[in-house]
């Protein structure tokens, strides 16, 4: 029961969800009740309060994670982009120990077949692979009816609770100075946003912060 607790403290995720330190947790957890159970002679207090430590310690380490964008890399590292405009990063997949096998498994099971329909495909941070067709491969939706089929990116997390992704300015293909001109004729600072994502085309969504 205590077990159990202890996980819905740590959060609701899926296992393949988990980032790495998530991972750790919950399976030295699992490994500290089974040696409960199985060893009679061991106070179960001890176990308990094994978890309880560890369970803590998950908690603290992802509230500084949410607050520290330099430990959250440090932690959990960040999205890579695999693929762009149907051409694969061949340095970076290696970097990656990916094999192109297997991007090509990951991308059939997205039912994606052509590498060349790709416009991004990017390595997430819990090791899933997300994938944006470009423009002509989509399927076509009501908004999409005499549209043209201009290549804006995606949109890309350049905020995220007050801190500059670094990352998502160089997908959004602009800087810090073009970024905090826009922020400018909101009338905002970096600190008052929540979230902001941008594309190539300067679409933009912000939410501030409440």
């Amino acid at each position: 029961m205590f077990v159990i607790l202890g996980l819905r403290l740590m959060g609701k995720r899926q296992i393949g969800h988990m980032q790495p330190n998530e991972l750790v947790i919950t399976i030295l957890i699992s490994e500290i009740a089974t040696m409960a159970i199985q060893n009679l002679t061991q106070p179960v207090l001890l176990s308990v309060l094994t978890i309880f430590i560890l369970v803590s310690l998950e908690i603290i380490i992802s509230f500084i994670a949410m607050k520290s964008n330099i430990m959250r890399k440090i932690l959990n590292g960040h999205s890579a982009v695999v693929i762009k405009d149907g051409v694969i990063d061949q340095k970076l997949l290696k970097q990656l120990r990916l094999t192109v096998s297997d991007l090509m498994e990951i991308l059939r099971q997205k039912d994606v077949f052509n590498i060349e329909q790709v416009q991004y495909a990017i390595l997430e941070t819990n090791g899933s692979i997300s994938v944006l067709l470009k423009p002509e491969n989509r399927t076509a939706t009501v908004q999409d009816v005499g549209a043209s089929n201009q290549d804006t990116g995606i949109p890309a997390l350049v905020i995220s609770d007050g801190v500059v992704i670094n990352e998502g300015l160089k997908l959004a293909e602009t800087d810090t100075k073009k970024l905090k001109h826009i922020l400018d004729t909101h009338r905002l600072e970096y600190q008052d946003v929540f979230l902001m994502t941008l594309d190539r085309t300067g679409n933009h969504i912000i939410i501030r912060k409440e």
